[in-house]
């Protein structure tokens, strides 16, 4: 169970961080230092998070990670299906956390949607969003199979080098699809959007569901392919 609730804080953790710098600061394509703010963000959650929580539960906080890592053999069905659970209660929790914060202190959402995930950076194509999640996830959980494989000695630097990595998909995708390679931390968002009026993420979101699942099963295949002697 400390597992799980740590894969739940870690989620909403993100999420507050992450969604939280994108309302704050938009992501403004012209400038483009929303963009390196909110990927900073993500990233620099993830290194904190990593050795924080890294010990108790491996810092999954993305059902992608959890599937690959699940896919690859280095987690039960059983812990899997609690681990998604508790990531997409998570970043729920994450996005309710920001929505009350924001209405008290009166602040404008600068993204509109809680910094959800959508498709107005791809012109609303459904493949060009689909395969740029699938690809991004790929990226990103590969390297995170990497990182973590026994064999491949990286100490304690791995949850940074893991943090970088979610860091650098974000600059490419932010203007995109405003990245997700993370269901949960799509659902939470969209939930609370659709909530104040928003459904279009609410209506995209099974792209930024089925896209990072995709990514990262083919991830963990292709890593288990090339890891073979």
């Amino acid at each position: 169970m400390k597992k799980y609730i740590a894969e739940g804080i870690g989620t909403a953790v993100l999420v507050i961080l992450g969604c939280g710098t994108a309302m704050l600061v938009g992501c403004d394509a012209a400038s483009g230092s929303g963009y390196l703010l909110t990927a900073l963000a993500f990233g620099l959650t993830i290194v904190a998070m990593a050795y924080s929580i890294g010990n108790i539960s491996g810092c999954h906080i993305n059902p992608a990670v959890s599937l690959a890592v699940w896919m690859s053999g280095g987690m039960k069905t059983n812990d899997f299906i609690g681990y998604v659970i508790s990531q997409v209660a998570g970043a729920i929790v994450g996005s309710g956390l920001l929505a009350v914060i924001f209405a008290l202190a009166g602040i404008t959402d600068q993204t509109g949607g809680y910094g959800s995930n959508g498709l107005a950076g791809v012109n609303d194509n459904l493949f060009a969003g689909l395969l740029v999640e699938i690809i991004l996830t790929f990226i990103f959980v590969t390297a995170i199979l990497g990182v973590t494989a026994k064999k491949a000695g990286h100490g304690s630097f791995g949850g940074l080098v893991i943090g970088l990595s979610l860091t650098v998909v974000h600059i490419l995708g932010i203007g995109l699809t405003g990245t997700s390679v993370n269901p949960a931390r799509s659902i939470g968002p969209a939930i609370f959007a659709a909530i104040t009026g928003n459904f279009t993420p609410l209506i995209q979101l099974w792209v930024f569901l089925v896209g990072p699942l995709a990514g990262a099963a083919l991830a963990a295949f292709v890593y288990r392919q090339l890891e073979k002697k």
